[in-house]
């Protein structure tokens, strides 16, 4: 045999162990998961002792996401040769973005107003004591669109990483990339830098991955231990009314979206079944954020398109968040006996759609905003959040699992549009499943 053709034996590729059941990630989420829900039932003290495991984990992912988002989207966008695909991938994302919130919006309307979920309580709301809401309601006077806007600028370039609002880090980040690609040859070798970041911080959200299940135990079980599953059975119509308009907004609204665009929503689901647990065992969808990146780009999902897409999504495509700002605005609405016309009902859901908007870029996201919403369009007290304070945390929940799946959806989408797919590796890919790596 002669060297050349030597040369071209390739070694075999050596297989991969293949993994125990009780070694795969989403495994051991779930576990964890309803061992939480256990201990928070039936030991509620060393229920709510969890909270700092919850915390921390959710810190350790956080201080990931600024720069993890930095490095992603200045490489996507200074490695591009047309840079005038950034502007199309943006206005496509934001056309998108509007058509999805829109539709979440028009179908918890719909969905309310067919199951009443707050219909018979008759609860006047001057006789509720708002001292529990004091803090959301003083937040939510700072709400407004040009706040919101003006809030997009950091006072500082550090000061966005040091906040970690994702808004304010994908401004610097486009400007800073912008400004790298202007330096042509010579800023190649800060590109490969950047470059590397991106990989060390992804191989950072692995390490930290570890102790994922110990962070969605001590979440769940903080939320079982303090607010109880006795408020699921108090408040069962309103959770019914809204995981039910959830379902079909997934399964309808985002199926149809999936099969235009030519692949499975449930394969989809099952690609990314370890981060939906993880939103469920965390009740953040920013737990998921950094694998959600890593995900899409093994994909085949090009990076710039992801870079751009996902973040961009997390401040304006919450579908999950709007169809749950509806559902409690006319459960309020319902259960004070506030009357409300269909043109109020509409002035609700067009306020919501500007006002949503900046779910993501404050603590208590759509609480706040929800609150800023009942203030600004009248026929709802304001006082009625204090009817659904005590639920709202399993309501959150499930807006954060959509929120996640609707962002997915809509980056693969993004990407098809531009061409920026990479078809065979995106069915490969999704033909092969999830993986821990």
């Amino acid at each position: 045999m002669s060297i050349a053709s030597e040369a071209s034996v390739e070694p075999r590729a050596t297989p991969r162990a293949h993994k125990r059941w009780f070694q795969h990630l989403y495994i051991q989420v779930l576990i964890a998961v309803v061992l939480g829900i256990l201990v928070g039932h039936f030991y509620p003290s060393v229920g709510e002792a969890m909270k700092p495991l919850g915390d921390n984990f959710l810190k350790l992912i956080k201080l990931m996401i600024a720069p993890l988002i930095f490095c992603t989207v200045v490489h996507g966008i200074a490695s591009m040769n047309d840079i005038r695909s950034v502007g199309r991938v943006g206005v496509k994302s934001l056309i998108y973005f509007e058509a999805m919130t829109t539709l979440a919006l028009a179908i918890g309307l719909i969905a309310v107003n067919l199951m009443k979920p707050g219909s018979g309580m008759h609860v006047d709301p001057h006789t509720l004591d708002v001292s529990a809401i004091a803090a959301y309601t003083k937040a939510a006077h700072d709400q407004s669109v040009v706040g919101f806007l003006s809030h997009i600028i950091p006072t500082t370039v550090f000061g966005a990483f040091a906040e970690g609002d994702i808004l304010q880090v994908l401004f610097v980040s486009i400007i800073f990339a912008f400004a790298l690609q202007m330096l042509a040859e010579r800023g190649k070798p800060l590109l490969s830098v950047i470059d590397a970041g991106a990989n060390t911080f992804f191989n950072m959200v692995r390490i930290v991955m570890y102790v994922s299940p110990i962070g969605a135990f001590g979440a769940i079980a903080f939320t079982i231990g303090k607010y109880g599953v006795v408020s699921l059975g108090s408040y069962g119509q309103l959770l019914l009314t809204y995981y039910l308009t959830g379902l079909v907004f997934v399964v309808v609204v985002l199926g149809v979206v999936c099969r235009l665009a030519g692949f499975s929503l449930l394969a989809f689901l099952r690609y990314i079944r370890e981060e939906l647990l993880l939103v469920l065992g965390t009740s953040s969808s920013e737990s998921a954020l950094p694998r959600l990146m890593a995900k899409l780009e093994r994909l085949g999902c090009e990076k710039s398109v992801v870079g751009l897409v996902v973040p961009a999504g997390y401040s304006f495509n919450l579908d999950g968040s709007c169809i749950n700002m509806t559902v409690l605005a006319l459960f309020i609405a319902q259960a004070t006996d506030s009357s409300l016309s269909f043109g109020h009902q509409i002035t609700l859901m067009l306020v919501l759609l500007l006002t949503s908007k900046g779910a993501a870029s404050v603590s208590g996201g759509a609480f706040i905003v929800l609150a800023a919403t009942l203030g600004s369009v009248p026929g709802i007290p304001v006082a009625g959040l204090v009817l659904v304070l005590g639920v709202y945390r399993f309501i959150s929940e499930g807006g954060a699992i959509i929120n996640v799946i609707g962002n997915g959806i809509a980056t693969i989408v993004v990407a098809k549009w531009e061409k920026a797919l990479d078809h065979d590796t995106f069915a490969r890919q999704l033909a092969r499943g999830p993986s821990d790596d």
